[in-house]
């Protein structure tokens, strides 16, 4: 790949408004639960079946710089390549603290209504100027419900010719 083709790719993937410099697992998990009850001769049947909100777990890295731009950044006041890891960490940890559902976009699909479950972030000597991090994020299934306005029960001498059928 050439400087030009590198300097202007766009990322593909996203937590919410945050993307990641690298990514190096993407795990889906789609379950359904199929429901089981035993009969009479013993043998269980399905009779049921749903579907489990959608888990993602992913592991992201966060470039910190490099010794060169942090010793040009210290001249100007101001970080060349965004946040530090600190920084980055903290809107993870706000993301995940605000419980607002985000898409996440992903190499393979796009989720919708998802939510931070689980942000692990490790420091150890090879990784003490970036930020790694593995997250699982679960889809939150939203309702609605309306309310509907129906007759009186002491205004009803008969209920079924009283009263409209209501949904």
């Amino acid at each position: 790949m050439d400087i030009l083709s590198t300097l202007f790719s766009q990322q593909s993937r996203k937590i919410g408004l945050i993307i990641p410099d690298v990514v190096i697992s993407e795990k889906h998990s789609d379950v359904l639960e199929i429901t089981e009850h035993p009969t009479e001769n013993g043998a269980p049947i399905a009779d049921h079946a749903y579907k489990r909100p959608s888990e993602l777990t992913m592991d992201v890295g966060f470039a910190g710089g490099g010794s060169l731009l942090d010793f040009a950044s210290s001249f100007t006041g101001t970080s060349l390549l965004g946040l530090s890891p600190k920084e980055t960490y903290q809107q993870l940890l706000d993301l995940q603290a605000s419980r607002v559902p985000f898409d996440v976009v992903t190499g393979k699909r796009i989720y919708s209504n998802m939510l931070i479950r689980v942000l692990d972030v490790t420091t150890d000597r090879t990784s003490e100027n970036v930020l790694m991090a593995s997250l699982t994020l679960k889809e939150v299934i939203i309702s609605q419900t309306q309310t509907i306005s129906v007759a009186d029960k002491s205004d009803m001498a008969d209920g079924v010719s009283t009263s409209p059928v209501q949904n």
